[in-house]
């Protein structure tokens, strides 16, 4: 009897044995290897941040804000176009379950450059005839919504042209309808430089920088504000919280760059030639204080890269998202850090 019951109570418990080892190995195999963000220096997951993200062309007038998919931006760009308006770049790598992001506008020529520095694939819908050259000579990966029908969709919210959006299943049949690789290219490494982890960067000698407000920008009158027990600088347009339409949330910070950039127009139309290439100065700001930086490129093409202007070192961002604020040089006296 008593040998009976061993045999009994070992045969249950190296069932418990093997299917607690079972439970383990299936655990391990669904937790996904994590990696640092090349565009914010966070932990994500491989799937996601060794993807090439997707750079969208975003339109800021009143009746293009507020956008669809832009709290999950890692990097956004914000530069004048024609008419003292401003366009954004949002640049996603973890866009997989946004209901939709948009409203999705015209490509202008210096939004490329900007848009290759961190091996994106581009999205827009339609361009200024200043960069056909480019789009033309395949020079950089696209997805022009006047060319290609499946990317895109229009909506029933908003008026034309504001109503073209994108989600996941769009942009996926889009990319593999062109062959566009997903993988970043072989010898890609990043972007930006981020504090090591359990660092900081403080700007110890910088000047505070509780708002900062980007009047240069006359029609939108663009601004943050920071605060202090988040860390972040959360962002202001049209005289209220700039928003995500997707989920309400206020949009925030962790880094904003002022790009200082010299520009000549194109034509009488308005339509700016922004130098991207021949570098400049500018300020970096974080955790509530600003310095001076110096910006330069290694090409036309090539990845930008930003300095302490005291110390000559390469700037190391904190962790979190990016606002790159590209600044007109003749209206730098318009912006104001307080």
């Amino acid at each position: 009897m008593k040998r009976k019951l061993f045999k009994l109570l070992t045969g249950v418990l190296l069932s418990c044995t093997l299917a607690g080892s079972a439970v383990m190995v299936q655990a391990e195999e669904n937790q996904e290897t994590t990696v640092k963000s090349y565009l914010t220096g966070e932990d994500v997951s491989q799937s996601v941040g060794r993807r090439r993200p997707i750079a969208v062309m975003l339109g800021n007038d009143a009746d293009g804000a507020p956008q669809s998919g832009t709290e999950n931006a890692g990097v956004i760009y914000e530069a004048p176009v024609e008419g003292s308006i401003t366009r954004l770049m949002a640049i996603i790598e973890d866009y997989d379950n946004l209901p939709r992001i948009g409203s999705v506008r015209s490509c202008r020529d210096y939004f490329l450059f900007y848009a290759n520095e961190y091996d994106a694939i581009y999205s827009h819908y339609g361009q200024a005839v200043y960069a056909l050259q480019y789009l033309d000579q395949h020079l950089i990966d696209n997805l022009n919504g006047l060319t290609l029908g499946n990317a895109y969709y229009r909506t029933t919210d908003r008026v034309a042209p504001h109503n073209a959006y994108t989600d996941f299943s769009h942009l996926q049949a889009g990319i593999q309808s062109l062959g566009y690789s997903q993988e970043y290219k072989e010898n890609y490494n990043g972007h930006f430089q981020f504090a090591a982890d359990g660092t900081q960067t403080t700007l110890d000698n910088g000047i505070s920088a509780g708002v900062v407000k980007l009047d240069n920008f006359a029609y939108n009158h663009p601004w943050f504000e920071y605060n202090a027990e988040t860390g972040e600088y959360s962002r202001f347009q049209f005289g209220a919280p700039h928003i995500d339409q997707n989920t309400g949330n206020q949009l925030t910070c962790e880094n904003i760059i002022l790009q200082y950039s010299n520009y000549e127009p194109y034509d009488p139309n308005g339509y700016l030639n922004i130098d991207t290439q021949s570098g400049g100065e500018g300020k970096y700001i974080t955790k509530g204080k600003a310095i001076d930086i110096k910006w330069t490129k290694d090409s036309q093409w090539g990845t930008t890269h930003y300095y302490d202007s005291a110390s000559g070192e390469e700037i190391r961002l904190n962790p979190g998202k990016t606002w790159v604020e590209i600044v007109l040089n003749d209206s730098v006296d318009s912006v104001s850090i307080q």
